[in-house]
């Protein structure tokens, strides 16, 4: 879409106000919104200037004038605004250089994007995503120095079977038998009909809806691949829909990876695969379909794993459900059948065009830009310096021997962990400039600081129970 296309969009939907939107570090989508007649051609060419000291992650106050560059080709009408509004992501630019700001999510994104084509391994990377997600009935948590605790509530939950609802009519899901029911156990149907209806007319191309194995309102979207950057963007709309949707129902979604205990946590799986000249790079004959440089491709990753997590699994809770159980991909090592390794490769579909390596530990709490882009460079590594991933995982890990689970390395177990790994290994993140050792070392800090240590300061609920009469 260019510009003269968007005014005319504009004309044809009576649209009133235009949405301005960029992605901030940690990954939240922020706007401001200008009256439609103040959106001209000078504003795609110069911009907007607004203050960027506030945004989570970027520059001093002292540095804090930023331009929003409207992109035209990202632009859909939003579909929750009151007011006739039309959507469009932005590049956020320095206004006395004039050039892409480093900290900017998308930025990286396209950088990555342009590294890949310019080693001349592939010119394309396709991705995949599948989001899970909870969405709750009731949700209240509160930290204060006095007291702690959270509560959420789902009407399908397996604790809610002898609840007084007069009437209560049954049909709750048992924990971990959420996969695939039917209604009446399925109660979240026509609200994830409105999702993936909405999703589709945001330009969206939805693959699949379902609900999600955890008892409490678990579900998930499938989108179907796209370049790198324009999936990044799908992640932030389809969690923008899937928010608003839940709202709308009086109910509230969340991509928290692991809001119960002792059921299974969300995770994002990425699928991806390389391209060069509109042709697929990863089919061959090599394990499972694969080609050499699929093999190296997981090879990267996995090397390269326990750095990547803290940009794919960015908080301290996606380390609670990256532990052993329920499926959880913590063993560092790759498999087409076997679930608890971080690498898989799909089976269904035996076509090059869909010769694919799904990558399993990454979940919907990062931001997509900078997990994509790391995911990409671990890859790109890999390829380029022949990394073989050792054997596959072929046997199930719950029976081997204890000397045979210690050969198998396993992810992080906790954000300070993988913080400590970014620390060690991140050369492969600064090849083209894509990742700067500045946005590294903020990135730590403000993980570090703000979460893994605000948190282990932090009296436990469950503390108390374990501890209190000693």
């Amino acid at each position: 879409m260019t510009p003269q296309q968007v005014f005319a969009l504009c004309r044809e939907k009576d649209v009133k106000a235009v949405d301005l939107r960029f992605v901030d570090l940690p990954g939240t989508w922020r706007h401001f919104t200008i009256p439609v007649a103040a959106l001209d051609e000078d504003v795609f060419e110069n911009g907007l200037g607004f203050d960027g000291s506030s945004i989570r992650g970027w520059q001093s106050i002292n540095e804090s004038d930023m331009l929003a560059i409207p992109l035209a080709d990202t632009a859909f009408v939003d579909p929750f605004s009151r007011l006739p509004s039309l959507v469009m992501f932005c590049a956020i630019k320095d206004p006395i250089t004039q050039e892409d700001y480093s900290r900017d999510p998308r930025n990286i994104a396209s950088k990555a994007v342009s590294y890949l084509k310019s080693t001349g391994v592939a010119d394309t990377i396709q991705i995949g995503s599948e989001l899970e997600f909870f969405v709750f009935d009731d949700v209240r948590f509160d930290s204060q120095p006095n007291q702690s605790y959270y509560h959420l509530q789902s009407d399908e939950a397996e604790w809610n079977r002898g609840r007084v609802e007069q009437p209560n009519l049954g049909h709750k899901i048992r924990a971990r038998e959420g996969y695939f029911p039917v209604p009446p156990a399925d109660s979240l149907l026509d609200l994830r009909n409105d999702i993936m209806q909405t999703l589709v007319e945001c330009g969206i191309a939805v693959e699949a809806q379902h609900h999600e194995v955890a008892s409490a309102g678990q579900c998930e979207i499938d989108m179907r691949y796209a370049p790198l950057v324009r999936m990044a963007d799908q992640v932030i709309i389809c969690k923008y829909v899937v928010k608003n949707i839940a709202r709308r129902a009086n109910k509230s979604a969340t991509f928290m990876p692991q809001p119960l205990f002792g059921d299974h946590g969300s995770g994002m799986h990425l699928h991806f695969s390389l391209w060069k000249d509109q042709k697929p790079l990863f089919w061959g004959k090599e394990y499972a379909g694969l080609s050499e440089m699929a093999i190296y491709a997981i090879g990267g990753i996995l090397r390269h794993a326990p750095a990547l997590l803290a940009f794919t699994n960015p908080t301290t809770n996606s380390y609670k459900r990256l532990a052993p159980g329920h499926e959880a991909p913590v063993n560092l090592t790759y498999s087409q059948r076997n679930r608890s390794a971080c690498c898989g490769i799909p089976m269904i579909d035996q076509s090059p065009r869909a010769k694919r390596i799904e990558f399993r530990c990454p979940d919907p709490s990062c931001n997509p830009y900078l997990a994509f882009s790391a995911m990409l460079l671990a890859a790109v590594d890999g390829i380029q310096n022949k990394i073989h991933p050792g054997p596959a995982l072929e046997k199930d890990f719950d029976k081997l021997s204890q000397d045979e689970r210690a050969k198998i390395p396993q992810t992080p177990g906790s954000l300070e962990e993988a913080l400590l790994a970014l620390e060690k290994d991140h050369d492969f993140l600064l090849r083209g400039n894509v990742f700067t050792r500045d946005l590294l070392e903020c990135w730590v800090e403000q993980k570090r600081c703000r979460e893994a240590d605000a948190l282990r300061l932090r009296p436990h609920p469950y503390e108390f129970c374990l501890y209190y009469d000693v």
